[in-house]
C-alpha cells in the first residue's frame, strides 16, 4: 500500500498516495456501533449522533435506516450528563457494564470536543468485543481552523504531504480556495458571492474549477497569488472574475489582474465583472491594460460571457 494511489469516497477519483500507514492489532469482535459529535448548526449546539450500524457511512444510514439513528443536541449551559450517555447505550443494544464503559467514552468524547474547539469527532465503528468490553476501533478528528492559534499542539501535527499544494499555496497567502473539478476558474470576494458565482456558472452550462474568496481586505499582491494558483490547475480553460467592492476596492482587483495575467502569459479567456467601491477606476485600468479582457456588466452576463468563450476556445 506504501506509495501507492488510494482511491475513496473522501479523495475522491484521483485518490491520494499513501506516505503512512497505521498498523493497529486484531480485535475480536460482535458487533459495530456509530458514534459522533459533530456542529449542530440547525440547533445552534453540538450534536451527538449514534447508529446500531457502524462500519458504514452515516449518510447511506441515515437515507436507507433513518430510525436506526440516535441524535441529541447538547445544551451548552449543562453539557453532556451521564443520562444522556445512559440512553443512547440502551437504544443502541448495550446493557450492564457496557453501558458504563458507553458512558465513560461519551463523556470523554464531549471534553475532548470542547477543550480542543473540534468540528467534527467519529468514531467508526465503535465495537462491542467478544468478552463484552467496548472499544474505539477507528476514529477521526477535524478541527475549527480560526481556533487554531489556541492549539499549537495541533498544529504541530498537520501533514501537508496529505493536502492540496494548491490548497496550501492559498493558505500562505491568507486566500480560501478549494479545488473543484471543473474548467472555470472563479476568483471572487466573499463566500456567498463564490457560491454564487459557482451556481451561475453552472446554470450556464459551465463547470467551476474552483472556490476561491480573496477576502474583503486584498491586496495587490494577493490578487496576483490568487490569479497563479487558479492557473496552476491545467483544467483551466477560462477564468471569471466577479468583484463587488464594498471594503475591497475594485481598482486594486483590478490592478491586480493585470499584474498576474502579465506575468503569468495568461491564455485562456479572462471575463471580469466589477461592481462597487471604484468601479470606474477598475474598468478603465483594465481597459487601457492592453489585454484581451471581456468586460461584464452583470453575474448573469459574466457567466454567460465566460462560458461561451470557453467553450468558443475549445
Amino acid at each position: 500500500m506504501l506509495g501507492h494511489t488510494l482511491v475513496t469516497k473522501q479523495t475522491g477519483a484521483a485518490g491520494r498516495k499513501v506516505h503512512r500507514v497505521y498498523v493497529e492489532a486484531g480485535c475480536d469482535y460482535v458487533r459495530e456501533l456509530y458514534l459522533s459529535l459533530v456542529i449542530d448548526r440547525a440547533h445552534g449546539r453540538i450534536g451527538l449522533i449514534a447508529s446500531s450500524e457502524g462500519g458504514m457511512e452515516i449518510e447511506d444510514v441515515a437515507a436507507e435506516h433513518p430510525e436506526r439513528i440516535e441524535r441529541l443536541a447538547i445544551d451548552p449551559a449543562t453539557g453532556i450528563w451521564p443520562f444522556h450517555a445512559r440512553r443512547i447505550g440502551y437504544r443502541l443494544g448495550l446493557a450492564g457494564p457496557q453501558i458504563a464503559a458507553f458512558t465513560r467514552i461519551v463523556d470523554g468524547l464531549y471534553r475532548a470536543f470542547v477543550a480542543l474547539d473540534c468540528a467534527v469527532v467519529e468514531i467508526n465503528p465503535l465495537v462491542v468485543t467478544r468478552d463484552g468490553g467496548v472499544v474505539a476501533l477507528d476514529a477521526k478528528m477535524a478541527f475549527d481552523d480560526n481556533a487554531l492559534f489556541r492549539h499549537p499542539e495541533l498544529e504541530k501535527l498537520r501533514d501537508e504531504a496529505e493536502e492540496d499544494p494548491k490548497e496550501l499555496e492559498a493558505a500562505k497567502h491568507s486566500l480560501n480556495y478549494v479545488a473543484l473539478d471543473g474548467n472555470i476558474g472563479c476568483m471572487v470576494n466573499g463566500a456567498g458571492l463564490a457560491m454564487a458565482t459557482m451556481d451561475i456558472i453552472k446554470l450556464y452550462g459551465g463547470r467551476p474549477a474552483d472556490f476561491l474568496d480573496v477576502g474583503g481586505g486584498a491586496t495587490k499582491e494577493r490578487v496576483t497569488a490568487a490569479f497563479k494558483i487558479i492557473l496552476s490547475d491545467p483544467n483551466v480553460e477560462g477564468i471569471l472574475v466577479n468583484i463587488f467592492g464594498g471594503i475591497m476596492r475594485c481598482d486594486v482587483i483590478a490592478e491586480g489582474v493585470v499584474a498576474a495575467a502579465r506575468e503569468v502569459s495568461l491564455d485562456v479567456p479572462l471575463v471580469v465583472r466589477l461592481e462597487g467601491t471604484n468601479v470606474d477606476l477598475g474598468k478603465q485600468i483594465l481597459a487601457q491594460s492592453g489585454l484581451t479582457i471581456i468586460a461584464a456588466d452583470n453575474l448573469a452576463d459574466a457567466a454567460e460571457k465566460v462560458v461561451k468563450a470557453v467553450r468558443e476556445a475549445a
